[in-house]
């Protein structure tokens, strides 16, 4: 049986006292250490003040490697 997509909006809202994408990412490190999903859906851009223009290539990255 496999897990459906963890979604990214879900882990923002589930998070609400992160404000900058540095920690979104290491929020999202810390998700895919825990091994829960297999797959994260980019649904939607992180709006933060310091959101790079690569921030998908960074989301993908931190839920891949999480924090090796």
């Amino acid at each position: 049986m496999s897990l459906p997509p963890m979604l990214l909006s879900n882990l923002i809202i589930q998070h609400p006292e992160v404000n900058l994408f540095v920690d979104l990412l290491g929020t999202i490190r810390k998700r895919a250490e825990l091994g829960e999903n297999y797959m994260l859906e980019v649904d939607l851009k992180p709006d933060y003040s310091d959101t790079p223009r690569n921030w998908e290539f960074l989301v993908e990255e931190a839920f891949v490697w999480g924090e090796r």
